[in-house]
């Protein structure tokens, strides 16, 4: 099985400029993994200091939050697309 996971412009740098990659991770927990051992520097972006999802990063699951789907539970499908996007904040007028 493989997902693939579709970084926005702010996190490629933690990635040596990858915007995409492959993974075999079955859910949000293992994804979290991989990222930890491939990608160290992009985890200290997406994660908090005691390693759990920081508040402001938003995950997508073939164009659904994964909230809906069920959260850290849900199993990821073969050809999934994850996107792993930060919330902007705006200011005032």
């Amino acid at each position: 099985m493989t997902v693939k996971v579709t970084l926005p412009a702010a996190f490629t740098r933690h990635t040596d400029g990858l915007k995409q990659f492959a993974t075999s991770a079955a859910n949000l927990p293992g994804l979290l993994e991989y990222i930890d051992a491939t990608y160290p520097a992009l985890s200290t972006q997406i994660k908090d200091e005691n390693g759990k999802l920081r508040r402001f990063i938003n995950i997508y699951v073939n164009d659904e939050d994964i909230r809906f789907l069920g959260g850290e539970g849900y199993a990821f499908q073969d050809g999934d697309e994850i996107m792993l996007i930060p919330s902007i904040a705006g200011g005032c007028c």
